[in-house]
């Protein structure tokens, strides 16, 4: 594991000034180099492609990788995760026949056209999820549909 791995997995708690302070650079490096995030759970029960394969879906809907962005090798992002390359494989092969990422031979994987039907399709799925968790909560403490939607209106304001 090289050094700017190994700082992501400082504990936090024990984190001196300059702990933070290479943590801070190191987060700034990866945002310029483009440094695709995305998390494995072992417990969760989903399959490890298909939560390599949500990930970048969410990632594409959201903007945070734009078309033509090329993604790491197979190999580079098998050893990130620290997964097998024929699982990285496998979910970008679902992503191409999905029409997510494209392969030019020889160059590497790319984030398709915006156009893609899954931009609108995949960020609808998104927010009605977070919707769906959003009315749930609210009927669970007793607040009133139009309660949330005032709620709504308000914060949207803020964020601008």
């Amino acid at each position: 594991m090289d050094r700017s791995s190994s700082l992501l997995y400082y504990c936090v708690n024990t984190m001196s000034r300059q702990g933070w302070f290479d943590f801070l650079v190191l987060l700034s490096r990866l945002r310029k180099a483009g440094t695709m995030q995305i998390h494995i759970s072992l417990d969760d029960g989903v399959p490890i492609y298909l939560q390599i394969v949500n990930q970048i879906k969410y990632l594409v809907a959201s903007g945070r990788l734009v078309s033509g962005e090329q993604l790491p090798p197979v190999r580079k992002l098998a050893e990130q995760l620290l997964v097998n390359p024929n699982t990285v494989a496998r979910a970008y092969r679902e992503l191409e026949s999905a029409r997510v990422l494209s392969t030019r031979r020889g160059t590497g994987v790319y984030v398709c056209d915006a156009g893609s039907p899954l931009n609108r399709r995949e960020r609808n799925k998104i927010l009605n999820e977070r919707i769906d968790i959003l009315l749930t909560e609210s009927r669970q403490m007793n607040i009133d549909i139009v309660d949330v939607i005032k709620l709504l209106h308000q914060r949207s304001r803020f964020i601008k």
